[in-house]
């Protein structure tokens, strides 16, 4: 996502409804992203709750960035993610 300065963020979080939250976040009522623009590059689903939690932790550590940025560097290196 970017940022009010035009800045690249990566935003890690957990929902049964992926539709849904995409669209709450495009209309500014997430309160965490509402100054933000969201663009969705990567997503996981999981079989149950349990494990998706489990993963979104995992996902927010220095570890889970890593995989995160390395899994989409050619992503990344293309510029795609900006506008």
């Amino acid at each position: 996502m970017l940022d009010s300065r035009g800045n690249v963020e990566y935003y890690v979080g957990f929902t049964r409804n992926l539709k849904q939250r995409i669209e709450d976040h495009q209309s500014k009522s997430t309160k965490t992203t509402k100054n933000t623009r969201i663009k969705l590059i990567y997503y996981e689903a999981c079989l149950s709750e349990t494990d998706a939690r489990k993963r979104e932790l995992s996902l927010k550590t220095g570890f889970g960035r890593a995989y995160l940025k390395n899994r989409l560097k050619s992503y990344l290196q293309a510029g795609l993610v900006h506008r």
